[in-house]
C-alpha cells in the first residue's frame, strides 16, 4: 500500500470517526505499513490487527481503541501520550512495552517495586536473549 492509498483510506475514516456519510471505517487489518507515515494519523477504533507496523512511525497517532492485536511494531515509535491510551494488544505486544518499561534507567522505590512484579512477564520478550534477561 502507498502512501496516498493510506491517505485515502485515513481520510475517509476521519469522516467515519466524525459521523460523515462518506465516511468508511478503517480496515487496515494485515496491511503492510512498514515505515509508514502515520504522523498524526487518526486511527481511532481502526482495525489494524496483524498489520505489519515495522518501523512506522506513529508519533502523535490516535490509537484510542484500535486493534493491534498480533500487529508488527518492532521499530516503531508507540505514542506515549493519551492517544495510546486502550489500544488493544495480545500478550506479545504487552511483554514487549513491559520489557522496555523494565529496562528503564530509573532508582526510584516505586518503579523498582514495579519493575520486580513485572519482571517475569517482561522476561517473556522474544528477543530477551539478543537483549538480555531483566534481573
Amino acid at each position: 500500500m502507498n502512501q496516498k492509498e493510506l491517505d485515502e483510506i485515513l481520510e475517509l475514516h476521519r469522516k467515519w470517526l466524525n459521523g460523515e456519510l462518506e465516511g468508511v471505517e478503517a480496515d487496515l487489518q494485515g496491511a503492510d505499513l512498514r515505515r509508514a507515515d502515520l504522523r498524526w494519523a487518526d486511527l481511532r477504533r481502526a482495525n489494524l490487527r496483524g498489520a505489519n507496523l515495522r518501523g512506522a512511525d506513529l508519533r502523535r497517532a490516535d490509537l484510542r481503541r484500535a486493534d493491534l492485536r498480533e500487529a508488527d511494531i518492532d521499530y516503531s515509535c508507540w505514542p506515549i501520550w493519551c492517544g495510546s491510551l486502550d489500544v488493544r494488544v495480545d500478550k506479545r505486544i504487552a511483554v514487549q512495552l513491559a520489557y522496555h518499561f523494565c529496562r528503564l534507567d530509573c532508582d526510584d522505590p516505586e518503579y523498582l517495586a514495579m519493575r520486580e512484579a513485572l519482571k517475569d512477564f517482561a522476561n517473556q520478550f522474544y528477543r530477551v536473549d539478543e537483549c538480555g534477561k531483566i534481573e
